[in-house]
């Protein structure tokens, strides 16, 4: 739960990600002990997510190399990064080269913790550092062979910087990227804890504002941005050839975590599950639904100089193949 007060906050976001602290993780990520279960809140969508990941991750493990470099831009408490690295490790990738930044340092610190025994596997040079997506990344020129982005991130961002942020990642980026955001027509979420937790939630568009006031007395506010899927286009359209675009979570998150279709504690009934996963992927593969998703997923390839104009052609739908079961 998030605290009272903590006079050390350097702004608004950092200070409601470090007094939510290891509870957000458990929140975010569900049960963090079985990484690849992927039950939380977000499961189907993280599910999906990991499937273009492990496809990235295959992709530049079967063109030869065996060295991988990944920067995971707002990463929390570091889930992510220690899914991809552990994997990498399977797939037979000798060098790994990660990093992982947040604004907010209890984060970071989280991120530490969940992640230090990665950090003595051969081969493995894994860093997590506080940072601010706002201002220039440390990263040389074309130095990621993936980039990741993921949630609430960019949704942060006030959208005056968003440009610059946007090329900045495409700066940093010789291979692919991935980023999901919080679409306009999305349901109600608390964002530093389950919604469940939350009396009462505040989010004004028009300001690009969030307040949240959870059961126990604890307050946050904080800069908020809901994206619509023409606008995330355009935001990336030149810097990353765009190879998906689409809704994830347009039925899960509105049935699967109802105790009136699904007990709390029990695993989503086979029929139930079948069902809404037909159901998402119809609407996934129509434009014209994807504001009224959960998430909004994109994942781009950078684009080469001199050949801009790639990213103007059709886009190639990616197929979201993962490696495990």
């Amino acid at each position: 739960m998030l605290a009272r007060s903590k006079e050390d906050s350097t702004s608004p976001v950092a200070n409601a990600y470090d007094l939510s602290g290891a509870t957000y993780g458990s929140y975010a990520d569900g049960d963090t002990s079985n990484l690849f279960r992927f039950s939380g809140t977000h499961g189907y969508a993280d599910r999906q997510v990991w499937a273009c990941v492990t496809a990235k991750l295959s992709e530049i493990r079967l063109s030869g190399t065996t060295s991988l470099s990944v920067l995971d831009a707002g990463c929390g408490p570091g889930t992510w990064l220690k899914r991809l690295v552990i994997s990498a490790k399977e797939m037979g990738f000798v060098e790994i080269s990660a990093r992982g930044f947040d604004v907010s340092a209890e984060q970071i610190q989280q991120a530490r913790v969940n992640c230090r025994r990665l950090s003595s596997l051969p081969g493995v040079r894994l860093e997590f550092t506080v940072g601010d997506l706002t201002h220039a990344l440390p990263e040389a020129d074309d130095s990621t062979d993936l980039t990741l982005c993921l949630y609430s991130v960019l949704s942060h961002i006030p959208p005056a910087e968003l440009p610059s942020v946007a090329r900045e990642l495409g700066r940093v980026t010789r291979g692919s990227f991935i980023t999901t955001v919080r679409p306009i027509g999305s349901m109600a979420s608390g964002l530093v804890a389950a919604i469940d937790d939350v009396r009462r939630l505040r989010h004004d568009q028009r300001r690009n504002w969030c307040e949240v006031e959870l059961a126990d007395g604890g307050r946050a506010a904080f800069s908020f941005h809901l994206f619509s899927t023409a606008e995330l286009e355009c935001l990336f359209q030149g810097i990353f050839k765009i190879e998906n675009l689409e809704g994830l979570d347009f039925f899960h998150g509105r049935f699967a975590a109802d105790s009136r279709w699904n007990p709390p504690s029990q695993d989503l009934p086979h029929v139930l599950a079948v069902e809404l996963a037909n159901m998402e992927k119809s609407f996934s593969g129509k434009p014209e639904y994807n504001d009224h998703a959960n998430h909004l997923l994109l994942v781009g390839r950078k684009v080469p100089q001199g050949r801009r104009s790639d990213s103007q052609q059709p886009r190639p739908k990616l197929t979201l193949r993962s490696l495990r079961p």
